[in-house]
């Protein structure tokens, strides 16, 4: 689909930072090693818990490690929304090569401006996404409300030494006159969010760096 939603600058910073080169490097990274670190904490969370026969809804899902992992474990379908159109044909090419390209439906731009036209699925994932993305009350209560069963999520730590790498990286940014930030929110404002959902938190696991954290709904709660 076209660029929709991709007027606010931070989603044009998106474009511009994860690029072509950024998007080829972390292909032939994920060729050759797979799924590492928080991302594979997170995938591992959620296999536990049990994806068989489910919808994921990936967001800023990048190369769609998280879509290619699941679905090799059970996850029936899956959707990915990104604002890098690069990192959607990487996503795009990778899905075919693994033979499930089928499976995928790709939507390009903002999914706060998009979420109105994305369906529903029982596992929503946000990795190292949050943090990337200017209005967290909008992205977090969209994309929670879209969550079925279990929503997935990996966001930097509130603490005084990401604050002041953020802070470093913004400076910087601005220096080279990018319009990319990134942000660091305050854990109990992020899960504040995600309760009004409906959401209880079932699996915690924190970086010095990175938290993991997957919520579920209640069975009582979910929709059919």
């Amino acid at each position: 689909m076209g660029p929709v939603g991709l007027c606010c600058s931070q989603c044009q910073g998106i474009e511009m930072e994860f690029n072509r080169k950024t998007a080829a490097s972390q292909l032939r990274r994920y060729r050759k090693r797979g799924a590492g670190g928080t991302t594979r904490v997170l995938i591992d969370a959620l296999e536990a818990m049990g994806v068989d026969g489910l919808t994921l809804l990936d967001i800023g899902g990048g190369i769609g490690i998280i879509q290619h992992e699941l679905l090799m474990v059970g996850v029936m379908r899956a959707t990915g929304v990104d604002a890098s159109t690069a990192y959607l044909e990487a996503a795009r090419e990778e899905a075919a090569r693994q033979g499930h390209g089928d499976r995928v439906a790709f939507h390009h731009g903002d999914f706060a401006a998009l979420a109105a036209q994305i369906a529903p699925a029982d596992v929503v994932t946000l990795d190292r996404v949050i943090c990337c993305y200017h209005d967290m009350g909008a992205l977090v209560g969209l994309s929670a409300a879209r969550a079925r069963k279990l929503y997935g999520v990996v966001y930097p730590r509130d603490t005084w030494w990401n604050r002041m790498g953020i802070a470093l990286v913004n400076f910087i940014m601005r220096v080279r006159r990018r319009p990319f930030r990134t942000f660091v929110y305050p854990t109990d404002a992020v899960e504040a969010v995600i309760v009004r959902n409906g959401l209880a938190r079932q699996f915690h696991r924190q970086t010095l760096v990175w938290q993991v954290v997957v919520y579920g709904r209640s069975p009582a709660a979910q929709a059919p």
